[in-house]
């Protein structure tokens, strides 16, 4: 299957607008171009310590028509710090396979004012048509932007006690009773007793899938993803939060630098105020167990993940010829398979080695 082409046309005058100050979110007007429909976009850079590299991301917003494939916006990442560009990717599906809430993604090739720009992974946005495309309840959804959003009334960033409860986040949609739901959530986790905890927090976090969500980010090994890299979505029929991961490209072995990440560096009980009075609860703490235990046999193991990066590695490799960020590290492209797996084997016999502690 062919990876699509993306044609996009910015004046010079906004390319020279978007360089000025890779920091702002101001957008730009652009043009985009894909199977000869054309777009009237609005086009930002996106991320953070991103932004400082050769090769950028953006985010899309579509405004003329004012949707594609069934969105309003989409995030390009171009995965510049990993060097097997499918590690994104790889986690979200792993994700889906778990039973988590997550972001689809597909490889495209951007073609910039007729020049290759290169190979990116569209993201879909976690928002009101994730939602619709998923025929789930409408509800709200918050986006973890930084250490803020670690469920504590301590703020992560300057260890002082938070002005807001809310804090962290950026709402996506929802009202403005949603945001006092958010701050109620957060004030329950840190004030509810011991005794408490167990029959109150059902009333509002979904706990099977939070957990499912905290094993997806311990078997990936995403560090930071305990305190942003995160939205949450509140299911307008059953009131309950559930956790949607983002921005995964630091994971399956490498830091966000690209750097070798040792399997142990990830404790299997996680991070956050949430999860420690989660696994403080030997009935959650059970039912998490057994959720790494069936995860280790039948989805994290080489023998059945071996097959789709071999996939997802031949898919892009024609086009990773092709981008001029990437065309010149094929050697260590072609080596990223085999140290995916090698981390997989790895990761999995460190986390076996720990379910005792869980016990």
């Amino acid at each position: 299957m062919l990876i699509p082409e993306y044609q996009l046309f910015i004046h010079p005058s906004n390319k020279s607008e978007l360089r000025r100050d890779i920091w702002q979110d101001d957008p730009v007007a652009a043009k985009l171009t894909i199977h000869k429909k054309k777009y009237a976009i609005d086009l930002a850079y996106r991320g953070s310590h991103i932004r400082d590299l050769r090769k950028k991301s953006y985010h899309v917003s579509f405004y003329k028509p004012g949707m594609y494939r069934q969105a309003k916006e989409v995030h390009w990442n171009a995965e510049f710090q990993d060097p097997s560009f499918i590690r994104n990717k790889l986690s979200f599906d792993f994700f889906d396979e778990i039973g988590c809430l997550s972001p689809k993604s597909r490889f495209v090739f951007l073609k910039m004012n007729g020049g290759n720009e290169g190979l990116y992974l569209e993201l879909e946005s976690v928002d009101e048509c994730f939602l619709v495309n998923r025929h789930l309840p409408k509800g709200a959804i918050f986006y973890a932007v930084d250490g803020d959003a670690n469920f504590s009334l301590m703020s992560d960033l300057d260890k002082k006690v938070k002005e807001s409860l809310s804090l962290g986040y950026e709402k996506k949609c929802g009202t403005a009773q949603d945001e006092v739901y958010l701050q109620e959530l957060i004030f329950m986790i840190n004030t509810l007793t011991k005794d408490e905890f167990e029959t109150e927090i059902i009333k509002y976090v979904n706990i099977d899938q939070y957990l499912r969500w905290l094993a997806g980010v311990v078997f990936t090994q995403n560090f930071d993803g305990f305190v942003h890299n995160y939205a949450l979505y509140r299911n307008g029929e059953t009131s309950l939060f559930e956790v949607v991961p983002w921005d995964y490209d630091a994971t399956w072995g490498r830091d966000v630098d690209g750097e070798i990440m040792e399997e142990d560096y990830l404790r299997v009980q996680g991070f956050n105020t949430l999860t420690a009075r989660i696994l403080d609860v030997k009935t959650f703490r059970t039912h998490y167990k057994n959720l790494l235990e069936d995860i280790l046999t039948n989805k994290f193991t080489v023998d059945y993940l071996k097959p789709k990066i071999a996939a997802l590695h031949a898919h892009i490799r024609p086009y990773i010829e092709k981008d001029p960020y990437e065309k010149d590290n094929l050697e260590v492209f072609d080596q990223e398979p085999a140290y995916i797996c090698a981390y997989i084997e790895a990761r999995g016999n460190y986390i076996r080695s720990q379910l005792a502690a869980l016990e």
